[in-house]
């Protein structure tokens, strides 16, 4: 049996267009505020509501926050519960693009639909709800937004505290809930909270054909952007053994990281998926007959333990080992070439350079004056990039030409840096033993009433805001990072003090459903608008209560 007010905010928030980097992002958030400040609570209590506009945003897009302060007892306990109010664009939906945020119209000319026989299952059931942001996650936000209400019509009998955070551009740099931070310190800090867990209804999906079970994810895999900046040699095409080619350079690195599982992350039984190429280019800026002399790609890499100096050392060797490919690859065709012209063959020599960033930095700063000219001029080669609108992952290419030419290295080298986004990894450990175990009787409870089936993973696959509330990275793994991501404050500011104040579990109970980010993305009603409430409504009073108890 659903939850007919589940549903029906549901349709009402599907029905606001919200694709990141749109004005329908400041409509949603216009949205859940005045959904909010409806409550007789929050209407009481109108400072126990924040809202948290976006800096230097033209959209003026904002994070609501809204905390409610039970008053049965002093408990301190809290939970968070977040979530993202962003979706993806509706172009995939091509014809059907004009009924994509209105469930009911959209599901009628479904039907006319050439569907892909699952699909057609599931429309015909009756039991899914289709649309942009049903599954991902709008449906999952209305929950929570029900559940703070229910809770909010009877403090007085409420022990402990929740906290609600709806957050804005999820789907690419998280900045809601980053900007969001300071404000849940803030009030941790003013109201003596304990912050127990922070639970996101993010979407979960069956993992096979045919699989029914609900997955709750106890923690979330890390992300890091790993970019290598290539300095090869050029020549002209008729002298093509004369220099040493960056993008054959970028090609190599291509073939030894990319969907490698030499890269791959293992913790506790679960692994991640091996790092992707997500961009690879030359940096010529127009067509001529000279080889490229510069270079860039980078990848997308998938963290669940692996501290980062670990991670930079096999990237580091995956660099040298094509820097030496590329250069035997050279040799090998040249000395082909001078045999079928008859010409004199002489091996070509290079050394093989590979930098981090911060080992460049660091060549540049020996000798240096101390009046740090070397910052001020980096600084002044990112905010100016940035004034200009140029993507935050190649700002750092000027940086290092700058560095490069600082250092007088005119060779051939190839230099790792880091680049936006950067999301932390975390899951429960030891310490956590008491939540994870009141987790489980809930659910447990909660299968025994429903029939629904359950299984626990460590890590949500997918990125998600649940990174920015806790970093399993030690201090000396944070430094390696920061010391390699050229202008980590200017470019993507993530307030690492601010995660490590609030360090609260995050945990992904989710809405249910199928194909997120596809035209055909649906909701499963059953469970989303029925089971799903229950089982959280249960684990907040389990979790509180268990917070009292200490």
């Amino acid at each position: 049996m659903i939850d007919e007010e589940i549903f029906e905010l549901t349709k009402r928030m599907v029905s606001i267009p919200s694709v990141n980097g749109t004005e329908g992002e400041k409509d949603i958030g216009l949205f859940v505020e005045q959904y909010i400040r409806s409550f007789p609570y929050f209407q009481a209590h109108p400072d126990q509501v924040a809202i948290v506009h976006l800096k230097d945003d033209p959209l003026d897009r904002r994070s609501i926050l809204a905390l409610l302060r039970g008053e049965k007892d002093d408990n301190p306990g809290t939970v968070i519960l977040h979530g993202h109010t962003d979706t993806v664009g509706i172009e995939d939906f091509g014809a059907y693009e004009p009924y994509a945020t209105d469930p009911e119209l959209l599901g009628r000319h479904l039907r006319n639909a050439a569907l892909p026989e699952e699909v057609r299952r599931d429309l015909e059931s009756g039991d899914f709800m289709f649309g942009r942001g049903s599954c991902d996650m709008k449906s999952g936000d209305a929950v929570f937004m029900t559940i703070l209400r229910r809770f909010s019509e009877h403090p007085e009998d409420f022990s402990g505290n929740l906290i609600l955070s709806l957050n804005p551009v999820e789907e690419n740099m998280h900045t809601g809930i980053i900007e969001a931070l300071p404000y849940l310190v803030r009030w941790k800090q003013q109201y003596h909270l304990h912050l127990t867990v922070a639970l996101n209804n993010d979407f979960v999906a069956p993992l096979y054909p045919g699989d029914l079970k609900k997955t709750i994810y106890t923690g979330i895999g890390g992300k890091l952007l790993p970019c290598f900046y290539i300095q090869g040699k050029e020549t002209h095409v008729g002298q093509c053994f004369e220099g040493f080619d960056a993008s054959r350079t970028a090609a190599e690195l291509v073939c030894r990281i990319h969907l490698s599982m030499d890269f791959a992350d293992t913790y506790e039984g679960e692994t991640t998926c091996p790092p992707s190429v997500l961009k690879m280019k030359d940096l010529k800026t127009w067509y001529n007959v000279q080889t490229a002399k510069e270079a860039l790609v980078y990848f997308n890499y998938y963290v669940h333990d692996e501290f980062v100096e670990s991670i930079t050392g096999k990237l580091t060797d995956a660099a040298k080992e094509s820097f030496r490919a590329v250069l035997s690859s050279l040799n090998k065709e040249y000395r082909r070439f001078c045999l079928t012209e008859g010409l004199s063959y002489e091996e070509r020599h290079y050394e093989v350079n590979v930098l981090t960033y911060d080992e460049l930095y660091e060549k540049c700063r020996k000798g240096s004056a101390p009046d740090d000219s070397i910052d001020a001029q980096i600084r002044r080669i990112i905010l100016g990039k940035k004034s200009k609108g140029k993507d935050v992952r190649e700002i750092s290419v000027g940086v290092i030409r700058y560095l490069l030419q600082k250092a007088g290295i005119v060779d051939p080298v190839i230099v790792l840096y880091y680049a936006p986004p950067y999301c932390p990894h975390s899951t429960l450990k030891k310490d956590n033993a008491a939540v994870l175990g009141t987790l489980q009787k809930a659910v447990e409870e909660t299968s025994r009433e429903t029939g629904d089936e359950f299984r626990f993973m460590r890590f949500y696959p997918s990125l998600s805001d649940s990174s920015y509330l806790r970093i399993d990275d030690n201090d000396d793994s944070i430094r390696c990072l920061i010391r390699n991501f050229p202008g980590f404050s200017e470019l993507y500011p993530v307030p690492v003090d601010a995660i490590r104040a609030l360090n609260v579990p995050a945990v992904n109970i989710g809405c249910y459903g199928a194909d997120a980010h596809k035209w055909t993305e649906r909701v499963y009603k059953p469970y989303t608008f029925g089971t799903l409430p229950k089982l959280e409504v249960r684990i907040i009073n389990m979790l509180l209560e268990m917070t009292k108890k200490k």
